[in-house]
């Protein structure tokens, strides 16, 4: 079963009633058209949203670790993870010298 919808039709406005609306937005001094410089400094929202992508890019994976090492980790704080990865690089960065 169908529902229509109760939201009023769009209706586009006549050729006439375009230039009225253009005439009308390039008359008002503070909604001038962007310069083709402005447009082409332009990017899409989905390129610029979210964290920065990283150099140093990270893999996910699940592991089980005690529960006395991420109590351990938890009770530092924020940013636990990262303490804890940075132990875990400093470990293979010592480990692997003497190897």
């Amino acid at each position: 079963m169908s529902r229509i919808s109760k939201r009023p039709a769009v209706r586009m406005p006549t050729a006439e009633e375009d230039k009225a609306i253009t005439a009308a937005a390039l008359s008002d001094p503070d909604a001038q058209p962007l310069t083709p410089r402005q447009l082409k400094a332009m990017v899409p929202l989905a390129s610029v949203r979210g964290r920065p992508k990283s150099a140093n890019k990270k893999l996910l994976v699940s592991v089980r670790h005690s529960p006395e090492v991420i109590a351990y980790f938890k009770s530092t704080g924020e940013g636990w993870q990262s303490s804890m990865d940075s132990v875990l690089r400093k470990y293979v960065a010592r480990h692997s010298r003497s190897a």
